[in-house]
């Protein structure tokens, strides 16, 4: 780690107090003049430093923007090896991460970005990204994973990204099966899942997980006025949230396939015991969410009682007053 990154670091883990040019120079055994020169050329970076006369410097407490230094020093320590890749604006985390891959990146690898131009979601729908107010990342997995519990990826990282939220923040989220996070009622975030898997042996060899969480977003466009809000935390700072959601998801998938979250994922669930829709084979369809399985998969009651099983997908609780006929606008679908 450069000069630079160590000095932010520090910064970062001291947001509270005002550090001497002194004390400084001790930690990283270099002289004040070093200090004062990697200070000046942190402000001509953007960083918001300031500068207290007599007493040393200060990361200034709003200041919220995302460094790899600043994740790094809430990592725990057995993460800190893992290569985080930050980037200002690009079109899209996942799409750089599939780049990366070709390249042989090793496992846990982080793609970041402070905003994307082509942010992608579920279904090819695009994924709203502004500037310097959400976290839009990519972890890059070599998991070794059966295909038949690749389902469990996603179900774990939601409850992860949870679990993280509630950490850092003291704010307590839901999730809509499949791995939508929710507050109030509203979308807060989203996972995208993309798998590069081996047919012969049957097992997943790579995946790409990409996390879009809308954390200090004002505004939304008007299509996600109603569904769409932000997690507006009180307490910490991105680069703490980015940490700890790492944290939670590389532990979480060291024993993935135990199943261990199931329950704490259906704690969080929006869904169960809600009518429902979702569309199969093409077909409209209304039913009970009922229970969701040891692997991930949603299990539906229709109306003449039959159960059937829902391994991916999207679907909408269906709120009263609206009808079936509704249903077509909302854009629902069902991967065969």
């Amino acid at each position: 780690m450069i000069l630079k990154e160590e000095l932010l670091s520090i910064l970062e883990q001291n947001r509270h107090q005002v550090m001497s040019g002194q004390l400084l120079a001790n930690q990283l055994n270099v002289s004040r003049t070093a200090i004062w020169k990697c200070i000046t050329a942190l402000k001509e970076d953007g960083y918001e430093i300031n500068t207290i006369q007599n007493k040393g410097y200060q990361l200034h407490k709003s200041y919220d923007v995302l460094s790899v230094a600043g994740i790094k020093s809430h990592l725990k320590s057995c993460y800190q090896s893992n290569d985080i890749f930050l980037h200002q604006i690009i079109p899209s985390t996942n799409e750089e991460a599939k780049r990366l891959l070709t390249l042989g990146v090793k496992h846990q690898t982080v793609v970041l970005a402070e905003g994307q131009s082509a942010g992608k979601g579920r279904f090819g729908r695009a994924f709203y990204s502004p500037a310097r107010s959400g976290i839009y990342m990519t972890l890059i997995l070599h998991p070794n994973l059966q295909l038949k519990s690749s389902v469990l990826l996603s179900t774990a990282v939601s409850v992860a990204i949870c679990r993280a939220i509630e950490v850092v923040c003291g704010i307590q989220t839901q999730i809509k099966w499949v791995n939508d996070i929710y507050l109030n009622e509203k979308k807060v975030g989203g996972i995208l899942t993309e798998a590069v898997t081996d047919f012969e042996s049957g097992r997943v060899e790579s995946v790409m997980i990409g996390i879009g969480l809308n954390v200090s977003t004002d505004i939304f466009p008007k299509e996600l006025e109603e569904i769409a809000t932000s997690i507006k935390p009180k307490l910490g700072t991105r680069n703490q949230l980015v940490a700890e959601i790492l944290n939670q998801v590389f532990k979480i998938c060291e024993n993935l396939e135990s199943a261990n979250f199931l329950e704490e994922y259906k704690e969080r669930s929006t869904v169960l015991g809600e009518d429902i829709y979702f569309i199969q084979n093409g077909v409209k369809q209304v039913g009970k969410a009922i229970e969701i399985d040891h692997e991930g998969a949603l299990m539906v009651k229709l109306p003449d009682s039959t159960i059937i099983r829902l391994n991916s997908g999207e679907i909408t609780i269906r709120k009263s007053g609206i009808g079936i006929e509704s249903f077509e606008k909302v854009g629902i679908q069902i991967d065969s």
